[in-house]
């Protein structure tokens, strides 16, 4: 019977850390930028059928943020990636594209999380780009953020 409550125990325990360690990062604040709060929804990027990235948008020091993290998961399964993130200013709410990327950034190779230069755009429609490029797949999944204005 103690053994079983201790299997037991155990294989509640994995499964709390690898649910844990599956979920996106809790992004606190942006580089050089202490006071950071995430505006709009968070956008997942999805590949496989499952979310591999979270993409969020920030703002803070006069400034917005992009940011994007690898998930657990997909950082384990072993496939070479780099992620990209920008963010894209838009006329309106109802646009389907924006009309322009403002800071760019591209990371290194297997580079977990990465946010963009903050951007000055506080009075402008905006989004949060993410993407991950993974070696050997041609098409890259990409995704954006709630637009807010």
């Amino acid at each position: 019977m103690m053994i079983r409550k201790l299997l037991f125990g155990l294989v509640a325990v994995a499964a709390t850390l690898a649910t844990l360690g599956a979920g996106p990062a809790q992004a606190e604040s942006a580089p050089g930028c202490s006071g950071t709060v995430q505006i709009g929804t968070t956008a997942y990027v999805d590949y496989g059928g499952q979310h591999i990235a979270s993409v969020k948008q920030f703002k803070g020091c006069n400034r917005n943020w992009a940011y994007v993290y690898a998930w657990q998961g997909f950082v384990d399964s072993g496939k070479g990636f780099t992620l990209r993130t920008a963010i894209g200013a838009f006329g309106s709410t109802s646009q389907q594209e924006a009309d322009r990327y403002l800071g760019l950034t591209i990371g290194h190779h297997n580079q977990r999380e990465l946010w963009s230069p903050g951007t000055d755009t506080l009075t402008t429609c905006t989004a949060a780009f993410g993407g991950v490029s993974i070696a050997g797949v041609s098409s890259t999944p990409d995704n954006h953020t709630s637009i807010r204005c």
